[in-house]
């Protein structure tokens, strides 16, 4: 990305996701909560797929950003549904923002793909130690 991009925000060039790559069937069997979540929210999109299910990056990490995820294969969960069924502290909500940072700063080296998902580009991180990682952290704080 040259010095304009930086200043006025352009993305950058991540090469297409193969169609032969596992992640791209994965994100095929959730599509259309995929679909439904691109059409919520105009702030860029990195997901993380996982057998029918995938972390969802929102927002401009690692300093602005919110997570989401669906599961089994259709349900999304975000931070504010998070919030309300486990009635997480403000100090828990803190902690949990800091895990996802430090865990998206750890693995910010992993390499990056772009799809189309309805009318939009989002980037794909396929990683399963990111993961691995970004569930531990949910798990760790909610439980």
């Amino acid at each position: 990305m040259g010095i304009l991009g930086k200043f006025f925000g352009a993305k950058p060039d991540y090469p297409a996701l193969n169609s032969s790559d596992p992640a791209a069937a994965y994100l095929e069997s959730i599509r259309s909560p995929l679909k439904k979540l691109t059409a919520m929210t105009n702030d860029p999109l990195e997901i993380v797929p996982a057998e029918k299910s995938a972390y969802i990056i929102i927002g401009k990490p690692p300093k602005q950003f919110g997570i989401a995820w669906i599961e089994d294969g259709k349900n999304i969960i975000n931070l504010k549904t998070l919030v309300d069924e486990k009635s997480l502290s403000p100090d828990k909500l803190q902690q949990l923002n800091e895990g996802l940072r430090k865990a998206y700063i750890t693995h910010q080296e992993k390499p990056r793909f772009v799809t189309q998902i309805g009318n939009r580009d989002v980037v794909v991180i396929s990683s399963a130690s990111l993961l691995d990682n970004l569930k531990g952290v949910v798990d760790k704080t909610v439980n």
